[in-house]
């Protein structure tokens, strides 16, 4: 799409290109005279090293590049942090932005992604964290290039705020030159571009596959590996019916429209073949529509909201697949009604999914006090008479004479230290008067029990009738 635009997009008067550095001389070959602007990065942006996950500082992404991946690191620093937000390619525009906005609002600290993040986000990031540096590209697993690092690692600073990246868990540091190129943004230049023939023959079945097989004129160019809409062709002529109705020009235009139908469920090329077969079908039958019974039923099968997060990806994977469809005016026989349903659904799906990560992947208890020992010099706290300490209108443990108990259920499901820290800046305070109390006491309020213990009958000091302490 990117060459296609090079090659033939034009503006009335000017046409702006916007790209990296490293596109600089391929655009110069292919558009003689081209003028060309930098704008140089305005922050710096520095290497930090390899850093455990339980010490990434505040403001961090961390990026991985598988979905179980993403998900396992999330739990963990939902339990030493208090959260995370998550971002995805697989999540619809909307759950996305709830997503980002969850971080950005600074209700978490951390944001979880795959390469995604390096696609137009631009978010308050100080640090990004490689879990990995390898990817699988939807052909084979492979290392990163030193500019798709940068691309990723350049989310961290903006402006004038100046950033680091490094790596975590598993990843291997990074060797000095990589590290030097990202410092310095130094990285080859782009040799060839990817290039699809755009003048299709629809004469014919045959000639529009030969047609799309073409291959480049120009030395930068080479041909474009087969996307979504071309294995979508190739499979579904195999099928004699298929053949058998695009025959004529028209039919075959047809054919290539419900091709272009993207494949957002990702189950398998050939079931998704054998949808674009089942619409193209439909739409060269006697009505050409595809019957409103047969649509709704595929519609009502995404319209639910119960579920797990995968369950909820997957019906909103479906949905996008529908609100496409609908979008093609002439291929139902209320395209508007059908626009309105399935963007309904995709967006209570949307949100549901969006609720769903929050409940996984944030504790509220944890977040709130984080946030607050982060954002307010001193946090709200209560000390109740029976010893319930309560920090951010959050119950946190209880405090018995000198010994402070921590919640077993805050201990258990989340992370422990973060209270305790909370917790230690409200009960400073009161522990230091309770301790001048005692030691103001006089000799008779105090006795030493057989066990060693130190019984206090100060009952004005400690708010107690009487209190056992070590």
């Amino acid at each position: 799409m990117f060459t296609d635009r090079l090659l033939h997009a034009r503006g009335r008067s000017e046409t702006l290109l916007l790209g990296a550095q490293t596109m600089r001389q391929a655009i110069a070959d292919l558009i003689p005279g081209a003028n060309f602007i930098s704008r140089p990065r305005l922050s710096k942006l520095s290497y930090s090293g390899q850093k455990k996950l339980t010490r990434l500082p505040q403001r961090t992404a961390i990026v991985a590049f598988s979905a179980a991946e993403v998900y396992s690191i999330a739990e963990l620093v939902r339990r030493q942090r208090g959260g995370a937000a998550v971002v995805l390619g697989a999540l619809s525009p909307r759950t996305r932005n709830a997503q980002v906005a969850l971080y950005q609002s600074g209700d978490v600290d951390y944001l979880l992604a795959t390469d995604a993040i390096g696609m137009g986000l631009n978010l308050d990031v100080d640090h990004v964290a490689f879990s990995a540096t390898r990817k699988f590209d939807g052909q084979t697993h492979r290392n990163l290039t030193p500019a798709e690092l940068s691309q990723i690692a350049g989310r961290a600073g903006r402006h004038m705020n100046d950033g680091t990246f490094g790596v975590t868990g598993t990843a291997d540091p990074f060797d000095s030159d990589t590290i030097e190129r990202l410092e310095t943004h130094n990285f080859d230049g782009v040799r060839m571009l990817q290039w699809r023939n755009r003048e299709l023959d629809f004469r014919t079945l045959e000639g529009l596959k030969h047609s799309l097989r073409a291959t480049p004129g120009l030395a930068r160019l080479t041909r474009a590996r087969a996307a979504d809409d071309v294995i979508a062709l190739e499979t579904v002529s195999a099928d004699r019916e298929i053949s058998r109705l695009a025959v004529a020009p028209a039919a075959v235009v047809k054919l290539w429209e419900v091709c272009q139908i993207p494949d957002y469920r990702k189950i398998s090329g050939q079931s998704h073949a054998e949808l674009v077969a089942s619409i193209y079908t439909y739409l060269m039958g006697s009505e050409e529509r595809i019957p409103e019974d047969w649509f709704s039923k595929q519609v009502a099968l995404a319209d639910r909201t119960d579920g797990d997060i995968d369950t909820l990806a997957n019906r909103i994977a479906h949905i996008r697949t529908w609100t496409f469809v609908s979008n093609r005016s002439t291929w139902l026989k209320d395209p508007e009604h059908w626009q309105g349903k399935t963007r309904e659904i995709e967006d209570r799906l949307s949100d549901a999914l969006h609720e769903q990560l929050t409940q996984r992947f944030v504790d509220p208890r944890t977040s709130a006090l984080m946030k607050g020992m982060r954002d307010k010099d001193e946090l709200t706290a209560e000390i109740a008479a029976d010893g319930a300490i309560h920090v951010e209108n959050h119950f946190v443990g209880r405090l018995q004479g000198f010994r402070f108990q921590l919640d077993p259920e805050a201990a258990e499901g989340v992370n422990g230290k973060a209270m305790r820290n909370a917790a230690a800046q409200v009960l400073g305070r009161e522990l230091g008067m309770r301790a001048r109390r005692v030691a103001a006491a006089q000799a008779d309020a105090l006795q030493l029990a057989r066990h060693g213990r130190i019984l206090c009958a100060v009952r004005k000091s400690l708010r107690s009738k009487r209190r056992t302490m070590r």
